[in-house]
């Protein structure tokens, strides 16, 4: 894998990739890639208008015409039911790389913790939601993104959504590894049901993105003055998700970050997650509160032996 870079991704021509937070960053350059290879590109976006450039900005560098900008507001199980009920035909690639990280105490509009809301329980349900697009597919993939600081998460399922006491890295972390729980009991309950699905995850390492945007100061100039200094750009950020999008290697399970010291920077390559991460107890009963918390049935797949 060292020497991957976005050129070497295959044709796309005739696959549908959707991407969360495509707006700018790791998304935005994620849908770039993707279609210079031919993908028709969905970018899914919080806010129009940002969105609208984005959509144009895509178009120009590419000079695709299959690029097209739809609402998606994570933070709002009203926005993802709308965003997958308008969402026709096959969806061949699934990117969950929107986020939030870090933020001062806040709430979803369903009332969730911020963090957990937007990061877990949003693409937990947008998810759910597109499986018969992804069924439609045949063949299709579903990418996670994930962050270093998954390695200090914890669920705590006492106090998920952070009413007792609101730590915000702490918050940022539990959304975190909630992802990679989500992505590897995805990929068990797929392979149980004979789906032709492949769940996988990736992360960046330190990349220089408007992830920071959430943040207030001193927090905010403190970390962004460490991620201009520390980051790689968020094109190369972005590796790890194309390689897990697109690699004809990769395999259901599979968590791809970067190939430098402490994984925060260089060419994609297997990394492990933290040892947790493989506690199926843990996975079945955070995918079980979250289809209580979100109302997103996945019966399709039932739990793995």
């Amino acid at each position: 894998m060292s020497d991957f870079t976005a050129e070497s991704i295959g044709d796309l021509a005739g696959r549908r990739a959707v991407i969360t937070g495509a707006n700018s960053g790791l998304g935005l350059q994620t849908a770039v890639a993707l279609a210079r290879k031919g993908a028709e590109v969905v970018l899914a976006c919080r806010n129009e208008q940002r969105g609208r450039e984005a959509e144009g900005r895509v178009r120009s560098l590419t000079g695709s015409d299959g690029v097209e900008m739809r609402v998606l507001d994570l933070a709002s199980l009203d926005s993802v039911r709308t965003f997958a009920a308008g969402l026709d035909g096959p969806v061949h690639l699934l990117v969950n790389n929107a986020g939030v990280m870090a933020t001062p105490k806040g709430t979803t509009a369903d009332g969730f913790e911020l963090q957990f809301g937007t990061n877990h329980l949003g693409h937990f349900a947008l998810t759910g939601l597109l499986l018969p697009n992804l069924r439609q597919a045949g063949g299709s993939r579903v990418v996670t993104l994930s962050s270093l600081a998954h390695k200090r998460g914890r669920i705590d399922f006492a106090d998920l959504q952070s009413q007792r006491r609101y730590r915000r890295w702490r918050a940022y972390g539990q959304s975190k590894i909630a992802n990679l729980y989500f992505m590897v009991e995805l990929d068990r309950r797929a392979r149980a049901a004979g789906w032709d699905l492949t769940s996988v995850a990736a992360h960046p390492g330190l990349a220089n993105t408007n992830l920071t945007a959430g943040m207030q100061a001193p927090v905010l100039d403190a970390f962004g003055g460490f991620l201009r200094f520390m980051g790689q750009s968020d094109a190369a950020g972005a590796l790890p998700t194309l390689y897990a999008a697109t690699a004809p290697e990769v395999r259901g399970g599979d968590y791809y970050g970067p190939s430098g010291p402490g994984e925060t920077r260089g060419a994609p390559r297997l990394v492990a997650p933290a040892p947790r991460v493989l506690d199926r107890d843990i996975a079945v009963r955070l995918w079980n509160r979250s289809v209580e918390l979100t109302g997103v049935d996945y019966a399709a797949l039932q739990p793995a032996v």
